[in-house]
């Protein structure tokens, strides 16, 4: 078996395994991926595959905090669905603030992030359904508030 592809079996099972979402720490997954036959993995590669795939953790329907992945891992693109996620846009004399629905807010900051700063975006803060979002010095918050109305074509 050539190295690549072990990586990539690796890979694999360890997104099949956090899919459980029943592991609540990097141990079990440890023990989980030696279980699988992967006897040179330890916490620290864990930890580095974790950060990776950006995987979190969360409250499964049992309620306890568990490591899960993202639903979109890449970057997404504004032609993709993830706009109808957007609740609504406001902004005030310092930021734009975007409310998304529940879970939805570092996805869709990350979003805007990956936007170039000449679409006026300095950065982004997001929680679990709301972000903050502050224009360049070369924008105003005004400016900053319709360029991301046209990312997400909503109107004004």
């Amino acid at each position: 078996m050539r190295t690549g592809s072990k990586q990539e079996d690796l890979v694999k099972v360890f997104r099949d395994l956090l899919k459980l979402e029943k592991f609540s720490s990097q141990l079990e997954i440890v023990q989980a991926l030696q279980e699988q036959g992967f006897e040179n993995v330890n916490q620290s590669k864990v930890s580095r595959m974790l950060t990776k795939f950006g995987a979190v953790r969360t409250r499964n329907a049992k309620m306890e905090m568990v490591y899960c992945l993202p639903a979109e891992i890449s970057v997404p693109a504004t032609s993709s669905p993830l706009k109808n996620l957007v609740l609504d846009i406001d902004y005030n004399h310092a930021m734009v603030v975007i409310h998304t629905s529940p879970g939805a807010a570092q996805l869709i900051a990350r979003l805007l992030d990956s936007l170039s700063k000449s679409e006026g975006i300095l950065g982004s803060i997001a929680g679990d359904d709301t972000i903050f979002s502050t224009p360049t010095k070369d924008f105003t918050v005004e400016q900053l508030y319709e360029a991301i109305l046209l990312v997400f074509e909503q109107e004004l």
